[in-house]
């Protein structure tokens, strides 16, 4: 697909991007989302599907793969357009006034409107000073499935959140699960890591990862303490870094040089660009999926009285205007 014609692109496949793709369906405007990863869900879907969320409405817990699925499977009513694995890049105006954006999969889209949802935008993992000789052998920065990891000795590097979660993941799945990290104190939630001290995981503080050891596949790391470690799984949850990318050159403003400033009505200063979910600033932003499906549910609702100033900007309740089936 080399050209595509959309009255909306939603820049970010997370669960705010998909919840807007379904409320676009709603207000009938056709509708195509790109993301740079090559599935959908976002973070959640990369970092931490098995793991349960209790914030959704409506929802006492709910797994992100299961959340993921079902608001994909909400906006599948109305047949939006998935450009995955492409990252969205240059922005220009056409002579209709809409946005023509390219990606990077040389992909040409032309929207009346861009609802950008991108959550904390690009992310790439902190390398592992050590061991990255064996990134698809052994080594991994992300877990969003626990299969391959069944009966291996699993060890976790990091004191983050993802760090925590993961070796509470693995812990039923793999035969030993060992964290390893350089201090005393960890970042993780304080919940988390109360479980993760009462859990079997073995727990190594003041302690940094210094070698890796193998052939075609990872065998054992070494510590700084001098211990080795039986290892064929390697996770290193260092952190990530984000990255706005192409998006600073979109002309938007920025706050703190990562969020893109929007008004109540969720619009950038770019007439015709909007922003919901974590990207998005304001005064008093709260960053939760919960609130990022309101702001996008506002963002794309306005999003049609822009493309038709005629029409209304409450879209009627849902109950009387169902989704097709």
């Amino acid at each position: 697909m080399n050209a595509l014609d959309v009255d909306v692109l939603i820049v970010g496949a997370g669960p705010v991007g998909l919840f807007g793709a379904y409320y676009a369906g709603v207000r009938g405007l056709r509708t195509a989302v790109v993301d740079s990863l090559d599935q959908v869900g976002g973070q959640v879907s990369a970092m931490y599907p098995e793991k349960q969320i209790y914030d959704i409405a409506g929802f006492p817990a709910v797994s992100g793969r299961h959340l993921i699925a079902n608001l994909k499977a909400q906006a599948a009513a109305y047949d939006p357009v998935y450009l995955l694995g492409q990252e969205a890049q240059r922005l220009e105006r056409s002579p209709r006034d809409q946005f023509l954006i390219k990606t990077s999969a040389g992909t040409e889209i032309t929207a009346g409107a861009v609802v950008v949802t991108g959550g904390i935008g690009t992310f790439t993992p902190r390398p592992l000073p050590a061991g990255e000789e064996f990134l698809g052998r052994g080594l991994e920065y992300f877990v969003p499935d626990g299969s391959g990891y069944a009966g291996k000795d699993v060890v976790v590097v990091g004191g983050g959140d993802s760090a925590v979660d993961w070796a509470l993941m693995l812990r039923p799945i793999a035969r030993g699960v060992t964290l390893v990290h350089r201090r005393a104190a960890f970042r993780a939630h304080p919940g988390s890591v109360e479980q993760l001290k009462a859990s079997p995981v073995e727990i190594i503080t003041d302690a940094q990862l210094t070698a890796t050891i193998g052939g075609d596949r990872l065998e054992q790391v070494q510590l700084s303490t001098g211990i080795t470690l039986p290892c064929q799984r390697l996770v290193a949850a260092l952190g990530f870094t984000a990255d706005l990318g192409p998006l600073r050159e979109w002309g938007l403003d920025l706050h703190d040089n990562r969020h893109l400033v929007v008004d109540s009505a969720m619009r950038t200063n770019v007439p015709g660009i909007f922003a919901a979910g974590d990207i998005a600033d304001y005064d008093g932003k709260i960053r939760l999926i919960a609130v990022g499906f309101g702001e996008v549910a506002t963002a794309i609702n306005n999003a049609a009285v822009r493309l038709d100033p005629a029409a209304q900007l409450f879209p009627g309740h849902s109950t009387d205007n169902p989704a097709p089936v």
